[in-house]
């Protein structure tokens, strides 16, 4: 997992937070989708690349 990828998925993830508040506070439901759906992308960017990491050091991917 490259650092660069990793700052990139948190930086998606926060930015879907902050979207999501906001539009919670100025009661706008399509701000509130976008920030959901920006978190939970940066999430699960996340663990995917968590995943290839673990395979990469384990040597014990598929083959």
């Amino acid at each position: 997992m490259t650092v660069s990828r990793t700052i990139r998925n948190q930086a998606q993830t926060m930015k879907g937070r902050i979207t999501e508040e906001l539009g919670r506070v100025t009661r706008n439901r399509r701000l509130q989708r976008r920030g959901r759906t920006d978190r939970v992308s940066g999430s699960l960017k996340q663990a995917v690349e968590k995943a290839k990491g673990a395979f990469r050091r384990s040597g014990s991917g598929p083959r």
